[in-house]
């Protein structure tokens, strides 16, 4: 299921801060796609060998200090629920404050791992001073500085200790389905749908799905398992900040998942909360199958799909080589297709080339469009294979690695989409010294 990290605690402490250090620990490694500007709630991290996600629960709280004590309590109550570890975040130059204080006593409930990271300790006059923090008696301390990095290894060592191996808990061999979207799109409805049997309760109120449900489908010439997103949560919370909650709920599911399917409603469209679960798909790579739901309630001439269609890659670009597929959960319309196209990016993903098949292919396309000199250097791609990664990586072998732009490596993933057909799948293209 992968591990979690929730960072919480009051406001201006640094959680963001630390937050962009841990998932840019990673940078190194992983790439992010360029030009796409994110809502940074949720990242990715890596450390001794180690991947986890990070939650910022800072991310959508604003208002006065009134208003932050019940969000501060939100924040808590949902790490402890989703995270495996959680970092609660104080400030060493202000001391201990009343705000600590309550969310060290919502901590203490906790039978999670809790770890205090005593922040700003920005030279050395300043630490020891974090001593005072250890009478809050929730976890151990550790001094450190997210704006400077200091302290936050041993801080990662010690979590990251804890951390069960991702593959420690993977079910069955079987594709691995997670249906995702914002609340109240109809994923319970195409659950119910497809299962043939009300087992999630489905009402027009948003998040009303509290947890996630795995369902073995096994019909049609069909068999995988099909994991319901936890819309959200129960109904006496819906006044609460659904945006917030259901990108955090998502996470769990979408890791776990092998294909995405991604449900929007036909009569809003795309909007910024769709996309921050689109993202999260793209950036544990998993396969996406778009379904617009609700295609019943538009009016339409001949061009409307069509222009639909055309929008839609439009929003979701620069990663937009999915299916997309026109959908009612309500009059089960178009649901098989749906399915289909999902097994077909299950296939795209774990799809292996032949690594003479992708040389033959791609070389030929490097030696008509190679890549520019940079300050008279030439670079020579020499060899490409396929990495061993359970989503499509392609390592191109070259003289100069570093001098390689951005819009060259998109040149040579559209290549790899054009000849091989990866369509659903992101696809990272990696380049090594040869």
């Amino acid at each position: 299921m992968g591990n979690i990290i929730a960072i919480v605690g009051r406001p201006n402490v640094g959680k963001s801060t630390l937050f962009n250090r841990l998932t840019e620990s990673r940078h190194s490694i992983v790439e992010g796609q360029s030009g796409v500007t994110r809502d940074r709630i949720y990242g990715k991290g890596l450390w001794n060998g180690q991947e986890f996600s990070v939650v910022d629960t800072g991310g959508y709280v604003k208002g006065s200090d009134d208003v932050f004590e019940s969000a501060i309590r939100k924040q808590v109550e949902i790490a402890v629920e989703e995270a495996n570890a959680i970092i609660f975040m104080v400030d060493v130059q202000t001391g201990i404050t009343d705000l600590d204080e309550r969310v060290a006593a919502l901590l203490r409930k906790t039978k999670k791992d809790v770890y205090i990271a005593a922040n700003k300790v920005d030279n050395s006059k300043l630490i020891g001073m974090s001593s005072e923090f250890w009478s809050l008696g929730v976890g151990e301390v550790f001094d450190l500085s997210a704006t400077n990095g200091s302290g936050t290894g041993d801080l990662l060592d010690a979590i990251v200790e804890k951390f069960t191996p991702d593959d420690a808990d993977v079910e069955e061999d079987l594709p691995r389905f997670a249906i995702v979207g914002k609340p109240n799109v109809g994923k319970s409805s195409l659950a119910n749908a497809l299962i043939g049997k009300e087992r999630n309760i489905v009402t027009p109120i948003s998040g009303t799905t509290r947890d996630s449900v795995n369902t073995r489908y096994n019909a049609f010439g069909f068999d995988f398992l099909l994991i319901d997103t936890a819309g959200i949560r129960k109904k006496a919370k819906v006044h609460e900040d659904i945006e917030y909650y259901s990108v955090l709920r998502s996470v769990r599911t979408i890791e776990s998942a092998d294909v995405c399917i991604f449900l929007i409603d036909a009569t809003e469209g795309i909007q910024k909360q769709d996309l921050n679960i689109y993202y999260m798909c793209e950036k544990n790579h998993k396969g996406v199958v778009v379904l617009v739901n609700k295609w019943d309630l538009i009016e339409k001439d001949h061009k409307t799909t069509r222009d639909m269609e055309l929008k839609i890659k439009r929003q979701l670009s620069p990663f937009n080589d999915v299916p997309i597929v026109f959908t009612s959960s309500l009059h089960k319309q178009r649901i098989h297709r749906a399915l289909k196209a999902a097994m077909r990016v299950y296939e795209n993903r774990i799809k292996k080339i032949q690594t003479s098949v992708l040389n033959e292919v791609m070389l030929k396309e490097i030696e008509h469009n190679p890549p520019p000199s940079i300050k008279g250097k030439f670079i020579n791609i020499k060899f490409v294979s396929q990495l061993p990664t359970h989503a499509p990586a392609f390592a191109f072998f070259c003289n100069l690695p570093q001098y390689i732009r951005d819009n060259y490596k998109r040149f040579l993933e559209n290549k790899l989409r054009e000849h091989f057909d990866f369509e659903g799948v992101p696809v990272r293209v990696f380049f090594r010294k040869k």
